[in-house]
C-alpha cells in the first residue's frame, strides 16, 4: 500500500540528523514524562522510533485518504450558509482521520493532550500532508497556532485552549484586513475594553483569513484609541463558541480550494487579551509568522514533490517517436532539476527546523529555570540561524515550488493544461505560497541584514570548514567560487551606500545566498547518502553556479546613476 513517507526515504534522512540528539534531549527534559504517559519516550532511540511511527502513520493517511479526496475537494471547494463555512464533504473525512489517528496538538507538551514532537518532525508531517492536498495542510497546520498562544498566554489561557485544539478543533490567525495586507501597522480592527462585563469586545472587518470560520482564533486588533502604528496593536483569542463573527464570503481563488479564505465581520466579538497589551505586533505576531512561513515552506517542498512525481510517472508513460519521452534530453533535464531544487530545498527546510527546535526548546526550558551560561549561548545561536534561515527556507522554496509545478506541466505538454491531469491543481495550488505568508519580496527584506551585516558569510565559512570526502572536494571548490562572488556583490553593494542601489539589488543577492547555502547543505547529505543525493547534487551546482552568476553579471554591471532608470 502506497505511503507518503516510507515512499520517499529522503524525508526518513532529514530525522536523522546529528543535531536531532540535542533536539530531543532538550525536548524531553530527561524524559521525565516516561511513566506518567502512555506514550511518552524512555531513551533516544525510543523518540526517533515514535517520530518513525508518528511520520508513517501521517504517510499512510495521505496517500491512501488525503491524496485520493484531493480532487474532489477541489472540485467541491467550502461553502458559506448562514454566516457560516461548510467544508467540502471529502474534507471532513480527511480531518476525522487526523483526529482518529490522534495528529494534532503535535508540538505541545504531554500535559495538554499533545504529543511533545519537534518541530522537525511536524514538518515532516506538513510536507506529507501537503504532497496530498495543499489546501487542506492549510485547514489541518493552522493548529500551529497554538505555538504562539503556548508561549505567550497565561496558564489558564492554556489550560483551557491547548486542550481542545489537541482533540482536533481548529484555529485561525486573523491579522490582514481590506486596507492592511503586508502592512500590518495599518490593522484597525478595534479592541474595546469593557469595565462592566469585564472582557474585550471586537469590532471591525478581516480579509483573506484562512480558515477564518475555526473554532479559536488570534486576532491582532487595535486596543491603544489614537494610536496609528504597530504600538497600539495587542493580541486577542476570540472563541468561536461566543459568537459574535460571522463570514461575509469565502474568496473564489485560483488554487487552494479545500482551505476557505474567508472575509469576517466582527460584531461586538467577545474575546480576551493574550499576553500583554501593546505587543501585539511588534513581538506575538513576528514569532506567529515565523512559524507560519516555517510552514509554508514544508507546503511548498510537498508541492515539489507531488510535481516530481507526476512529472515522472507521466514521462516514463508517455511514448512519442516510438520511445518514452524521459528518454528525450529536454524532458529528462526538466525532470532532474525539478529533483534537485526538491531535495536541496528539503535540506533548507529541515535545517531551518532543526535550528528552531533547539531556541524554541530552550526558550521553554528558560520559562521553569534561570538558563546556564552555556544554555544561554546555545540559546542565542539557534535563535540568530532560526531568524536568518527562516525567510530563506520559505521564499527559496515557495519560488521552486512555483518553477517546478510549472515544469511539471510542461512535461506533460497539452495534456497538463486538462482539467483531468492532476499536475494543473498542483500549479494552481502552489502559486499562493510565494504570496502569503509575507511575499517573496518581504522574505527578502527579513533576510538583507543578515547578508549586509555578514552573517550568512559566516555561516557558510562554517559549512566550507566542515570535512570533505574522497570525491567531493571539486564541489566544495565550485560552491567557494559561488560564496566568492556573493561576498564580492555584497561588498559593492554596501560600498556604493545609497538605499536605492542595495533595494534593487537585494533580491539579487537574497537568490545567490540562497543557492550557495543550499549547495553546502546538499554537499553535506551527498557526501552521507549518495545514493539518494548524488545525482541531485551534480544538477543542483550547474544550477547553482549559473544562477550565482547571472546575478553576480548583474550587480556588477550596475552603478548608482543607473539605479534611477529602473524607477518609471
Amino acid at each position: 500500500m502506497a505511503n507518503s513517507y516510507t515512499d520517499v526515504p529522503e524525508i526518513k534522512f532529514h530525522m536523522n540528523h546529528p543535531l536531532m540528539k540535542r533536539i530531543v534531549e532538550l525536548k524531553e527534559r530527561n524524559y521525565a514524562d516516561y511513566g506518567q504517559y502512555d506514550y511518552a519516550c524512555k531513551d533516544y532511540e525510543d523518540a526517533l522510533d515514535n517520530y518513525d511511527k508518528l511520520l508513517e502513520i501521517a504517510g499512510d493517511i495521505n496517500a491512501n485518504i488525503i491524496n485520493a479526496n484531493a480532487e474532489a475537494v477541489d472540485e467541491e471547494g467550502p461553502h458559506c450558509e448562514n454566516g457560516r463555512v461548510r467544508y467540502a464533504v471529502k474534507t471532513y473525512e480527511n480531518l476525522d482521520a487526523m483526529v482518529k489517528a490522534g495528529l494534532n496538538g503535535m508540538t505541545m507538551p504531554r500535559r495538554y493532550g499533545g504529543l511533545n514532537i519537534p518541530m522537525t518532525v511536524y514538518s515532516g508531517a506538513n510536507e506529507i500532508v501537503s504532497q496530498g492536498d495543499a489546501g487542506f495542510q492549510n485547514i489541518w497546520s493552522l493548529q500551529d497556532c497554538i505555538v504562539t498562544l503556548y508561549e505567550f498566554a497565561d496558564e489558564d489561557q492554556r489550560q483551557r485552549f491547548i486542550p481542545r485544539v489537541c482533540a482536533g478543533e481548529t484555529m485561525s490567525m486573523d491579522l490582514t484586513e481590506p486596507d492592511a495586507g503586508s502592512d500590518l501597522q495599518s490593522v484597525q480592527l478595534k479592541a474595546t475594553y469593557s469595565e462592566e462585563d469585564q472582557c474585550w469586545y471586537l469590532n471591525g472587518v478581516k480579509r483573506f483569513i484562512t480558515n477564518g470560520d475555526s473554532d479559536i482564533h488570534l486576532v491582532l486588533a487595535r486596543s491603544e484609541e489614537g494610536t496609528g502604528d504597530g504600538r497600539g496593536l495587542s493580541m486577542f483569542i476570540y472563541d468561536k463558541r461566543n459568537g459574535g463573527v460571522n463570514v461575509r464570503r469565502i474568496e473564489n481563488k485560483l488554487g487552494i480550494h479545500g482551505s476557505p479564505t474567508c472575509e469576517l465581520v466582527y460584531k461586538n466579538a467577545k474575546a480576551e487579551l493574550c499576553g500583554s497589551r501593546k505587543l501585539g505586533l511588534i513581538k506575538y505576531v513576528m514569532a506567529l509568522m515565523n512559524g507560519a512561513r516555517l510552514g509554508i515552506a514544508a507546503q511548498s517542498v510537498g508541492l515539489e514533490q507531488a510535481a516530481y512525481e507526476e512529472a515522472l510517472s507521466y514521462a516514463k508513460d508517455r511514448k512519442q517517436f516510438g520511445k518514452e519521452i524521459i528518454n528525450f534530453p529536454a524532458v529528462y533535464d526538466m525532470i532532474a532539476t525539478i529533483k534537485a531544487r526538491l531535495d536541496a530545498g528539503r535540506s533548507l527546510l529541515y535545517m531551518t527546523s532543526r535550528y528552531v527546535d533547539i531556541y524554541k526548546a530552550l526558550d521553554d526550558i528558560a520559562r521553569e529555570r534561570k538558563l546556564t551560561p552555556e544554555e544561554r549561548a546555545e540559546q542565542k545561536k539557534y535563535s540568530k540561524l532560526a531568524d536568518a534561515f527562516t525567510p530563506i527556507a520559505k521564499g527559496m522554496n515557495s519560488e521552486f515550488s512555483n518553477q517546478s509545478t510549472y515544469d511539471a506541466i510542461q512535461v506533460h505538454g497539452g495534456s497538463g493544461f486538462m482539467l483531468e491531469y492532476k499536475c494543473q491543481r498542483i500549479y494552481r495550488d502552489a502559486r499562493i505560497t510565494s504570496i502569503y505568508e509575507g511575499t517573496t519580496q518581504l522574505q527578502t527584506v527579513a533576510a538583507i541584514r543578515y547578508i549586509t551585516n555578514g552573517f550568512y558569510q559566516t555561516v557558510i565559512e562554517d559549512y566550507a570548514a566542515l570535512p570533505v570526502a574522497e570525491g567531493y572536494q571539486s564541489y566544495a571548490d565550485r560552491i567557494a567560487a559561488m560564496a566568492a562572488k556573493l561576498a564580492e556583490c555584497t561588498e559593492k553593494v554596501k560600498e556604493a551606500g545609497d538605499q536605492a542601489l542595495l533595494d534593487l539589488c537585494a533580491r539579487k543577492l537574497y537568490d545567490m545566498t540562497g543557492y550557495t547555502i543550499m549547495s553546502h547543505l546538499l554537499l553535506q547529505d551527498a557526501q552521507k547518502a549518495p545514493e539518494l543525493f548524488q545525482k541531485s547534487l551534480n544538477v543542483f551546482v550547474n544550477l547553482a553556479e549559473a544562477e550565482v552568476a547571472k546575478q553576480s553579471t548583474y550587480i556588477n554591471a550596475l552603478d548608482v546613476e543607473q539605479v534611477a532608470n529602473y524607477i518609471q
